[in-house]
């Protein structure tokens, strides 16, 4: 009886584990992250493209679909060099994070309102020292 219900339990339930394992480990794999892994690069790219999504107007289609992105590109870079010591220390780093979590927090509270002028005037002048500080390696 023991034999049987071994072969019986225990084959499926390491087949649907295995199969549980390789379905993550390709999900993992397969998503196209924008990200290089270069700290100046990626830096550099994320700011540029929130400076482009926020200076899209309120009554463009495509604007919701860039917030959307924006969103991802923002969660993506932030799990990516938080965690890194090397990185999260740097002037250039907090600056980022400081424009990164401001933007996030507005996309998350306030979706369907434009950004206010006061906000993205200084999203900008963040972002943009974030990035000319990354270059510079601060």
């Amino acid at each position: 009886m023991v034999a049987f219900l071994r072969r019986s339990l225990v084959r499926p339930l390491s087949s649907a584990c295995l199969a549980l394992v390789l379905c993550i480990s390709l999900t993992a794999c397969s998503g196209a992250s924008a990200l290089s892994g270069n700290y100046v690069d990626d830096t550099v790219s994320v700011a540029t493209s929130l400076l482009s999504t926020i200076a899209i107007s309120q009554d463009d289609p495509g604007r919701k679909e860039a917030e959307t992105q924006a969103g991802s590109l923002i969660k993506d870079y932030v799990a990516r060099y938080r965690p890194r010591r090397d990185v999260n220390g740097l002037a250039s780093f907090t600056t980022m994070q400081t424009a990164l979590n401001s933007l996030a927090a507005y996309y998350t509270a306030y979706a369907n309102r434009p950004l206010p002028d006061a906000l993205r005037a200084r999203l900008e002048k963040e972002l943009k020292m974030a990035e000319s500080g990354a270059a510079r390696g601060a």
